[in-house]
């Protein structure tokens, strides 16, 4: 029998690179999908992930940032970013506690005064400041959206999500929930492991190496209990294939054991983890490799 009472719809989360989506996404699903680092633009696809509780389903859609882009890869990131805004019952705009409003925000703020959904201002990393001074930063973003909500959270200590639950929930249209109330995420395993291979190598190298890394799985297999895994790590240069393998291939091996425990918990498997380091040049600008890579806009 269906129950009338649930609520049930989707939500995409936008901001500027780096002001903690993908951080307050895992906190609210209450599981790691979404791979974090200290670098703008980690988020390259669109990633979906599912809240079920009594009340019913959210469907989280976190975007890439919303940026100029310098390449192919940043043009597929922003269009998929900007797309979403007409797929959604809520949009958050995600920031952090500032008042500088630049030309990033002013392109933010452009999509969604277009939006036809209920937006949301999701102030970030409110432990960061004192309260009184939360104030002011809010009123100079007021003045640019109408937002239906203003909601102060940290991301990172999970402060104010349970309200922010409650407040997305309060403008979703009533239905059935549109997946099983055990799924977290529409991503392949293999792309989450793919990802998370990246965010190590995102945090292990934030210094030496930009964001030209792509990492794909080439073989996945189940061995009596055990995954035997081999990945593929793609580079822009060959100086960066060098750093990334390391003195004697130390920080390949960090990279693999530190990965390692966050896939074995993904697969709830023993892991034996194999990773190789091959160089294209410029394949963020190629097409062909964007789509090779799986950064493919189905709706171009």
């Amino acid at each position: 029998m269906e129950n009338s009472a649930l609520k049930s719809g989707f939500v995409t989360l936008i901001g500027r690179p780096n002001v903690g989506k993908s951080t307050l996404m895992n906190k609210l699903i209450g599981q790691k999908i979404a791979i974090t680092s200290n670098k703008p633009q980690t988020t390259r696809n669109r990633i979906q992930t599912v809240y079920t509780d009594d009340r019913g389903q959210i469907v989280f859609l976190d975007t890439p940032g919303i940026h100029k882009s310098k390449n192919k890869l940043g043009d597929y990131m922003v269009g998929v970013a900007e797309r979403t805004l007409n797929e959604v019952d809520v949009a958050i705009w995600l920031v952090e506690p500032t008042d500088f409003i630049g030309a990033g925000e002013r392109h933010i703020i452009e999509q969604l005064n277009k939006a036809k959904c209920p937006v949301f201002l999701v102030v970030n990393k409110i432990d960061t400041v004192k309260r009184e001074e939360l104030l002011p930063f809010i009123d100079k973003y007021r003045k640019e959206v109408d937002f239906s909500e203003v909601i102060p959270v940290s991301a990172l200590n999970g402060n104010n999500t349970d309200v922010l639950l409650e407040q997305i929930f309060k403008y979703l249209p009533y239905g059935e929930p549109f997946y099983d109330e055990d799924t977290v995420t529409d991503q392949p395993v293999r792309q989450i492991t793919a990802e998370l291979i990246r965010e190590k190598i995102l945090r292990l190298l934030s210094d030496e190496i930009p964001h030209g890394v792509a990492v794909t799985i080439e073989s996945m297999k189940n061995r009596g209990g055990i995954y035997d895994i081999e990945a593929t790590i793609f580079c822009e240069r060959d100086s960066h294939k060098g750093i990334i393998i390391g003195k004697g291939g130390a920080m390949l091996k960090k990279i693999g054991s530190t990965a390692r425990p966050e896939i074995e918990d993904l697969l709830e498997s023993q892991v034996n983890l194999q990773l190789w380091v091959k160089v294209k040049k410029d394949w963020r600008d190629s097409d062909f490799m964007l789509k090779n890579f799986g950064y493919h806009d189905d709706n171009k």
